[in-house]
């Protein structure tokens, strides 16, 4: 239970301000179709995450050695760096969305700018440090729609209401803590 608990809390404090969450937002104040837009954003998350936690488990599996252990502890605390940093959605990110209904254009949009996200590489490291791809991706795709659904079902209302600052340190700092946690293991 461990791999799905701190996957949500990790993702859900990362996914707060970051610009997959403004996309969501996006989404929803254009095409005002909440369940649409929260089924792109589930679908696009859960087979986005799959691969980054397959992948994560792969390279950890192919490759043994302390060095790796040490590899998932720092990729952790650079998370902690990362996630300090304030994100904003580029122009014309959503330009595809004008062509397209709210699930198409959420879930290609949503899946291709979660790529190299931060909330993608946290995926594929805690499923290298737990080896437990279900649990992980579960608790990932989770911890995504805690922190996009009320933004989609009630807009910029919560999203302007949010500290972002001191939730940006309180991720930074779960992603650091669990750095520490693995280097220590």
């Amino acid at each position: 239970m461990e791999p799905l608990f701190v996957s949500i809390g990790v993702v859900a404090l990362a996914e707060i301000g970051d610009k997959t969450q403004l996309l969501a937002l996006l989404m929803a104040t254009r095409f005002r179709q909440p369940v649409p837009v929260i089924a792109g954003v589930a679908l696009a998350t859960l087979l986005n995450h799959s691969l980054a936690a397959l992948a994560g488990s792969l390279l950890t599996s192919a490759f043994n050695g302390p060095w790796v252990h040490w590899a998932v502890g720092l990729s952790f605390i650079a998370m902690a760096g990362w996630a300090l940093i304030p994100d904003t959605l580029a122009e014309g990110s959503a330009q595809f969305a004008e062509r397209y209904g709210p699930f198409v254009a959420t879930f290609v949009s949503f899946f291709l700018i979660e790529i190299g996200d931060k909330t993608q590489i946290a995926t594929a490291a805690l499923a290298a440090h737990y080896q437990a791809i279900v649990p992980v991706v579960a608790g990932t795709t989770l911890g995504m729609l805690v922190a996009d659904v009320p933004v989609v079902l009630l807009g910029g209302v919560v999203a302007k209401r949010l500290p972002l600052k001191p939730i940006r340190f309180a991720a930074a700092a779960a992603f650091a803590a669990l750095g520490v946690a693995v280097l220590m293991s």
